[in-house]
């Protein structure tokens, strides 16, 4: 991965923690106001919880291409050869980061979701030619590839929200 893709994610993926994070700030009982800083708000927490984000949901974009060309991989017959990994590419990881800042989770998940399926889309031609399966095939490994790591984050995201509560402040 070049370092202007791995730049193009991790900028999509702090787009989208951004994007997770501030309702959450927002909400939390103390705030007096948006921006403002009280003894009860963490600013360094806050951003370490950003930072983190970033570095997980540009790690599930990048391995979005991966597991997409790895069901390829197990939806065809004869085993594929080996150079049949697809990888994010400047002009495939551009659009991702457009989307993840479009949609920035705060205008709405339908908005999100249609963008993201739009970047889901412009995956499935290079997957499809990579792997000579059709174009729909190809377009079902992409969706399953992106719902299901979408789900495993989602789970962990409820996994440490649940951990968070149970554990005494």
């Amino acid at each position: 991965m070049s370092p202007a893709v791995a730049v193009l994610l991790l900028l999509a993926g702090l787009s989208e923690a951004a994007g997770r994070l501030l309702p959450l700030l927002a909400r939390r009982t103390g705030a007096s106001r948006p921006g403002a800083w009280s003894p009860g708000t963490s600013r360094p927490g806050a951003v370490l919880l950003l930072v983190t984000g970033a570095v997980v949901e540009g790690s599930v974009f990048a391995l979005w291409p991966l597991t997409a060309s790895a069901l390829a991989g197990l939806t065809q017959p004869a085993p594929p050869p080996a150079t049949t990994t697809m990888t994010w590419t400047p002009a495939l990881a551009a659009p991702l980061l457009l989307a993840a800042v479009l949609a920035f989770p705060l205008l709405g998940p339908l908005l999100h979701l249609l963008l993201f399926a739009a970047v889901g889309a412009s995956l499935v031609a290079p997957l499809a030619a990579l792997t000579d399966l059709g174009w729909w095939t190809a377009a079902g490994c992409v969706a399953v590839a992106g719902v299901g790591l979408g789900l495993a984050v989602e789970a962990v995201r409820r996994l440490v929200a649940w951990i968070s509560r149970e554990v005494p402040a």
